[in-house]
């Protein structure tokens, strides 16, 4: 039999939890249960999807380990198998400028960004890649008082592309609960337009369907008290889904 000539990718160093304890606002709000099972979904990212480096990043442990452990908190109530569709993740030094092809919602046939220009992420549908901005992954990890999360927002994305469209509802299989995410999350899409004086959601979430349930997704989880306490109802329906309960964390 011939070996295989891949290399073997590695996992969480051994370090890894002291990196999140100096590195990432989300490690501290989790119990250790939480914390065990962030780090098997972490390392099951780095060890079963290709990671590269762009634009002159060195890919330390650090970017490694934070990066993929965000990514992980997404599926933290979930499982591995939401990421099936992750094929690569590639982490830039900084931000992307805008090109073809043109975002767009619907269909999925393209790429979904994550910000204004400048960009700082990216997803592709199906097994195409993720693209983050370390710089701002790095920033965003460490505090939550903003409600921004690049990695939370893209991953997010990828999610939303599981069923073959984007517009903001991930794969649900229950009808009843399906219904009654698209009801709340229509009104509350809807109604961003007539919230001058409240920006819970930033202007990006209006953007179309996707870009509210990714913008949503990052909220949750950082300003996880804001939402439940200003947007019940949106809080209900992505604590449903994600089967987790930020709000509690902080």
């Amino acid at each position: 039999m011939l070996r295989s000539l891949r290399r073997e990718r590695p996992g969480l160093p051994d370090e890894w939890r002291a990196i999140l304890d100096a590195r990432s606002r989300q490690w501290s709000g989790l119990s250790d249960p939480e914390r065990d099972r962030l780090g098997e979904l972490a390392d099951h990212l780095l060890t079963t999807k290709r990671w590269e480096a762009a634009r002159g990043l060195t890919m330390t442990d650090e970017v490694r380990t934070v990066i993929a452990a965000h990514a992980g908190l997404l599926v933290l109530g979930l499982d591995e198998t939401w990421y099936s569709e992750v094929g690569t993740i590639v982490v830039r030094r900084g931000a992307m400028r805008r090109g073809p092809p043109t975002p767009r919602w619907g269909p999925v046939a393209g790429v979904v960004d994550g910000s204004d220009d400048p960009i700082d992420g990216e997803a592709h549908d199906g097994t195409g890649p993720v693209m983050v901005n370390w710089s701002s992954a790095r920033r965003e990890a460490a505090s939550v008082r903003f409600g921004r999360d690049v990695v939370l927002h893209e991953f997010a994305h990828k999610l939303d592309m599981l069923d073959g469209t984007i517009d903001g509802t991930p794969p649900i299989e229950d009808v009843v609960t399906r219904e009654r995410w698209i009801e709340v999350c229509t009104a509350e899409y809807e109604s961003l337009a007539e919230r001058d004086d409240d920006r819970l959601l930033r202007d990006y979430a209006a953007t179309n369907p996707g870009e509210f349930f990714a913008v949503a997704t990052e909220v949750f989880f950082t300003r996880g008290q804001a939402m439940a306490t200003r947007r019940p109802e949106l809080y209900d329906v992505l604590r449903t889904f994600y089967r987790q309960h930020p709000a509690s964390r902080f």
